[in-house]
């Protein structure tokens, strides 16, 4: 079982502490990571472009000119997508990119992702956060202190409120509650930062309830219609 330092938000040793194997020591299954990061990124597709069909454009009710007799090419109406300000042909048209997954795959996944940033030691544990009030001068001379650099995974409580305000203007700091841990936000940051509070652990089951990929479902009686 692997073992990481508790430190404190000044970058003191406070002790250690064991990372539960089943969230942080698996063999990484990347086939499963990828197949939920790309049904995750997906998702987020507000899939709203639309064209119009030559039934749906202004216009185009006459036919231009005579059937025969004029030397031109024979044509019904103006709006035909062969036409200049006609409609568009097989364009695309609003639609939902949301991918169905497996509950045990996005686990997987996050139980995965979890276990790559442990193995390359970019898992970091801090006693608390303790901001008496936002300051985002401290936020930034805490992840110093930790020698914590690029992108940052802040796992805070979510009523944590002087935390989130105090990261909320860094760009590259990105805060989530313990239910929202997922693999993409994982796998894009380069550190992850837990509390004692909010390290997953198998009795706690943090992200074992977490589906990670919020995706609108779809009855079976929407379907058919």
């Amino acid at each position: 079982m692997a073992s990481v330092t508790v430190r404190t938000t000044a970058g003191a040793d406070s002790g250690s502490l064991d990372l539960d194997a089943s969230f942080f020591g698996i063999e990484p299954n990347k086939a499963v990571m990828h197949q939920v990061v790309t049904a995750q990124l997906a998702a987020r597709r507000s899939g709203t472009q639309s064209t119009k069909t030559r039934a749906e454009v202004r216009g185009g009710g006459a036919k231009p000119w005579a059937q025969k007799g004029t030397g031109r090419s024979r044509h019904g109406s103006s709006r035909s997508p062969i036409w200049r300000g006609g409609g568009v042909a097989l364009g695309p048209k609003p639609r939902s990119y949301a991918q169905r997954t497996p509950k045990k795959m996005i686990r997987l996944a996050l139980r995965s992702a979890l276990s790559d940033r442990a193995s390359e030691g970019r898992v970091v544990v801090i006693d608390a956060w303790d901001f008496e009030a936002p300051k985002t001068r401290e936020a930034v001379s805490a992840l110093a202190a930790l020698a914590v650099e690029g992108r940052v995974l802040v796992v805070a409580e979510r009523d944590d409120t002087n935390t989130w305000k105090s990261f909320a203007n860094l760009g590259h700091v990105h805060v989530v509650s313990p239910g929202e841990i997922n693999a993409y936000d994982l796998l894009v940051s380069d550190w992850v930062v837990f509390t004692r509070s909010t390290l997953p652990t198998a009795q706690a089951g943090t992200p074992e309830d977490a589906t990670a990929i919020e995706v609108p479902s779809t009855s079976d009686e929407e379907e058919e219609e």
